[in-house]
């Protein structure tokens, strides 16, 4: 795909905008509180990081998707949490504070495992044949444009916390126009095969989605977790940073078609992850077994 001015040099800056408002929610307590509760932050990251990435390929393969399409679905599992997560988390009784732990760490960690396991999708589903290839040159310029925001926004908070008090929902509001905005140039860019990516990934898509809620939650009671732990793993495992992962695809891969997973992904999970909050509060709550 051609890559526009708008594309090549908006993207960037819009995803550096996202990123500072994450920043200016975030202060030092929110990393160190994984000494705090370690085995939920273990639990939510092991699942967010190693399962979810497994299930998106069990799933690649279940459906026999199109290379390029596979590729977008690997690159959406490798992307860190969103920040929606803790909004889900806080309507339906989660841990924020932990859900707000897990997506720091997470968008640190990502730095190292989304280019791993993005180069290794294009490699494994032959995408080069479609002239795809990933540049880590252009990752690491990515990478710092999601460091040096947050960092920013993060000291900015620190030394200016009523600024950062002030910034922090025109910031939020725009990420979410912004992600409605990428996410419908995506699907217009691609209309003469919308129906049939739509047809080939919404479904797994939406698979995907409710599996990586269920056994977040089932995987996180199971191992004694809390209630409000449990919620909070499940919407951290289920809820992606498709704005990043719709970046990536656009001005780092240059592919619309690879974009196409996030964009459906980012209208399918707020849908599914409403949905799976009601039918979680409409269970009755069950104390975790004692550690044996």
């Amino acid at each position: 795909m051609d890559q526009s001015p708008t594309l090549s040099i908006g993207l960037p800056i819009a995803i550096g905008i996202v990123m500072l408002g994450l920043g200016l929610s975030l202060t030092r307590a929110d990393f160190t509180r994984v000494r705090e509760a370690p085995r939920a932050v273990i639990v939510a990251l092991g699942l967010q990081m190693l399962f979810l990435p497994l299930l998106a390929y069990g799933l690649i393969r279940l459906f026999d998707l199109a290379p390029l399409l596979a590729v977008g679905v690997m690159l959406l599992a490798a992307s860190p949490g969103g920040t929606t997560a803790g909004m889900f988390s806080y309507l339906f009784r989660g841990d924020v504070a932990l859900n707000v732990t897990l997506t720091a760490v997470n968008s640190v960690l990502t730095i190292v495992t989304l280019p791993l396991i993005t180069g290794w999708a294009v490699s494994h589903f032959n995408a080069e044949s479609e002239g795809v290839g990933v540049q880590l040159g252009k990752f690491g310029g990515v990478v710092v444009l999601v460091l040096l925001p947050v960092a920013i926004g993060m000291w900015l908070r620190s030394v200016r916390p009523q600024i950062a008090e002030r910034a922090e929902r025109p910031i939020k509001a725009f990420a979410i126009v912004f992600l409605v905005v990428v996410a419908i140039g995506a699907i217009v860019a691609e209309r003469d095969n919308i129906v049939e990516y739509t047809r080939s990934a919404g479904l797994l898509v939406t698979i995907l989605c409710a599996l990586a809620l269920i056994v977040g939650y089932a995987v996180a009671r199971a191992l004694r977790l809390g209630r409000a732990q449990g919620v909070a793993a499940a919407y951290e495992v289920g809820i992606q940073n498709t704005t990043l992962a719709m970046t990536l695809a656009l001005s780092v891969m240059g592919s619309t078609e690879i974009a196409i997973p996030a964009a459906v992904y980012s209208i399918v999970m707020n849908i599914v992850g409403f949905a799976f909050g009601i039918a979680l509060n409409r269970r009755p709550e069950r104390a975790p077994a004692p550690a044996v």
